[in-house]
């Protein structure tokens, strides 16, 4: 019997993936360690497990659902997946669920990119179930919210939006979300700024024992020349978040869960 924590990635652009090289930041995407994790797809084929690859979830693009297709280039998954299993000799069952541009609102389960997740979490698990593979653990790990800080959503809006989301997750097996911080808007607009969603999601991960923020590193990259344009990052900031949110990850699990 092979054994799984099984994480959901999920979240906007920045959790998809929108890494490139540069000639100031050259890193790609790390290779997979052998034997860290697999992709269940559970959209372009879900009669199979496959090795974890960039771009991460390039396939899973669902017409009716969760659907950007080219438009994934490079995550943070693999960098988390391999500092993951460095840390707690177990490997990662990684489910993409990710759109980029979406704001909380798309994920309420009403025909939206949730009710899209949901049902790609319950044909890993059948998928799981049917292949004589356990779970230990059903993890979310979540970025998203810049897309919030454009369209103004209030802080408490945003806050009641989300935990409507995370319960019906929690419904359907998740355990626990382990959320990464959305970094700075790097556009020109003077109206936009994303410390309102950013500090919201900080402060209920400090009141609730089921979300833990495990990077806040995307905050500091705008200053340190890390984001190609106005939203998004050079594959080496990806990596870094990857494997700076999958030690604070192994932390939690090894010592709490």
């Amino acid at each position: 019997m092979t054994t799984y924590d099984l994480f959901l990635f999920a979240g906007q652009s920045n959790m998809a993936g929108r890494g490139i090289a540069c000639t100031q930041f050259p890193e790609g995407a790390p290779d997979l360690i052998s034997g860290a994790g697999v992709e269940f797809r559970a959209i372009s084929d879900p009669t199979r497990l496959y090795p974890i690859a960039e771009p991460f979830g390039a396939l899973e693009n669902n017409p009716t659902g969760i659907f950007e297709p080219g438009m994934k280039t490079g995550s943070l998954v693999t960098s988390f997946i391999n500092t993951y299993f460095q840390n707690t000799g177990v490997p990662v069952l990684g489910l993409s669920s990710s759109k980029g541009g979406s704001v909380i609102a798309n994920w309420q389960d009403h025909d939206d990119y949730l009710t899209d997740t949901i049902i790609r979490l319950k044909s890993a698990q059948t998928f799981c179930e049917q292949h004589n593979i356990t779970l230990r653990h059903q993890y979310l790990l979540w970025c998203q919210g810049e897309s919030d800080g454009d369209h103004h959503t209030s802080a408490d809006e945003y806050t009641k939006q989300f935990m409507q989301m995370y319960e019906k997750l929690k419904a359907v097996g998740i355990e626990h979300c382990f959320l990464i911080g959305i970094g700075a808007y790097n556009g020109t607009a003077d109206d936009i700024c994303y410390d309102e969603i950013r500090n919201a999601q900080y402060s209920f991960a400090e009141h609730r024992k089921d979300i833990t923020v495990v990077s806040r590193l995307f905050e500091t990259m705008k200053a340190r020349g890390l984001m190609k344009d106005s939203f998004h990052y050079y594959q080496a900031g990806y990596n870094e978040v990857g494997k700076d949110a999958a030690q604070n990850t192994a932390k939690y699990v090894l010592t709490v869960a």
